[in-house]
């Protein structure tokens, strides 16, 4: 009998949010203190569930199927884990429980039964998880399902360490941090359960695959995807060859680019607002360097022009023109934008990760994953927005939700036997 999942295309393993954002001083400050009991059950807990997916292994070789009860512990483990991954990197409040079960967490997790396997798939499983695994391990760390998984730079770590600051002053996780926080911890959490065999659907990275309906504030910076996925081998195969000229050209282009930030800097303190020209100058520059990006690591097929006109890329960065902007944010901006900068440089671990993966995909089967597309689509465009920032092109501060667009606005569906509305009575 086929799942739900199987049915209409739904992930097996699907992310469920419904946290509020608000967060405790008192257990914030003291978080990782307050986890340790969790972070040891947490350790015991996956080893017995790892001994327990070597069963499945075999269980699935011999008959297409794992046993029930062997799943739903290995699922609850995983349900489990990722409630501690919320609590310890603040994608959530609340202390979780020691059980993992179902609905009882602000960040949860949705796991189909189990259904029938390929043998085939199984056989070769830690095999064929590495592409994800490797992308897991930029987003959240190595050991994507355990507890304490972000100690180097992660995007997961980055998120944790800002929201821990955010959290102390504002008693409140900023929603884009919290969006993604939680886009790692899910990625991570299917990668696992493809992994431990709780399903065989590969994991997805697309973030509306993820977690769907993420919000997305309209903002100054935004990106424009109008790409297919289609790759020419031979441009992939020679990709860093041709970039060459690009890459002397950004380099050109970044002393001047300098200059103008200095300038414009200066400009902006005195009458508030960047003057035009230099506007346009830095515009194209941080437009042109995302183009570059963007054909670097194959979320963009065409060969990009050099000059950084907008609407010449399928995957484009819209910039808005120049406007009032606060002396005060203007004056400090080169510190206001470090937070942002982290974030950057984080996601540029997962920008290399897209753009390895991508060649191999690109060269194999002549098209970009759908999912690599998408995340290093957002990812370039989280960086495109925070040098607009520190550029002061746009007072907006950088917006870190994964997600590729907002969700469309529900449509209320009319009544069939709803009346039709009276005429207006005419003007005259």
């Amino acid at each position: 009998m086929e799942s739900p999942a199987e049915i209409d295309g739904t992930p097996p393993i699907r992310l469920v949010v419904s946290d509020d954002l608000g967060r405790s001083r008192a257990t914030v400050c003291f978080r990782l203190l307050l986890a340790i009991p969790h972070l040891l059950w947490v350790s015991i807990w996956g080893l017995l569930a790892l001994l327990v997916a070597v069963v499945m292994w075999f269980a699935i070789l011999f008959t297409a199927r794992s046993p029930r009860g062997l799943h739903d512990f290995v699922a609850r483990f995983l349900r489990y884990a990722t409630h501690v991954n919320a609590y310890v990197f603040l994608a959530a409040n609340p202390f979780p429980g020691f059980a993992g079960d179902p609905g009882t967490y602000p960040v949860d997790l949705e796991i189909e039964g189990p259904t029938r396997q390929s043998r085939l798939k199984a056989l070769f499983r830690i095999v064929l998880a590495l592409p994800a695994l490797l992308l897991a391990s930029a987003l959240s760390g190595p050991g994507s399902a355990g507890a304490f998984n972000g100690y180097v730079l992660t995007v997961l770590a980055t998120v944790a360490f800002l929201g821990w600051f955010a959290a102390l002053v504002r008693a409140r996780m900023p929603e884009g941090l919290r969006d993604l926080g939680t886009y790692a911890i899910g990625y991570g959490a299917q990668t696992t359960g493809y992994v431990l065999l709780l399903t065989d659907r590969y994991p997805d990275s697309s973030p509306a695959r993820v977690r769907p309906a993420q919000a997305l504030p309209a903002h100054p910076v935004r990106l424009s995807l109008a790409d297919e996925l289609r790759r020419s081998r031979f441009v992939t195969l020679f990709r860093l060859l041709l970039a060459f000229p690009h890459l002397v050209w950004v380099s050109l282009w970044s002393v001047p680019a300098t200059v103008a930030v200095v300038i414009g800097w200066v400009a902006t303190l005195v009458t508030g607002r960047l003057p035009q020209a230099l506007h346009r100058f830095l515009a194209a520059y941080v437009r042109y360097w995302s183009h570059l990006t963007l054909f670097l690591t194959l979320v963009g097929g065409p060969f990009p022009g050099f000059t950084g006109a907008p609407g010449r890329y399928p995957v484009d960065i819209e910039i808005d023109p120049a406007m009032q902007q606060g002396r005060w944010s203007v004056l400090f901006r080169g510190v206001l934008a470090i937070p942002a900068l982290m974030i950057a440089g984080a996601l540029s671990a997962v920008l290399f990760v897209v753009a390895v993966l991508g060649w191999l995909a690109a060269l194999v089967l002549g098209r970009m994953p759908h999912g690599l597309r998408d995340i290093g689509a957002t990812s370039t465009r989280y960086q495109a927005q925070a040098y607009a920032y520190l550029a002061l092109l746009t007072p907006r501060y950088p917006y870190s939700c994964p997600a590729v667009a907002a969700p469309p606005e529900p449509v209320e569906e009319e009544s069939p036997f709803a009346l039709p509305p009276e005429p207006e009575p005419s003007a005259a």
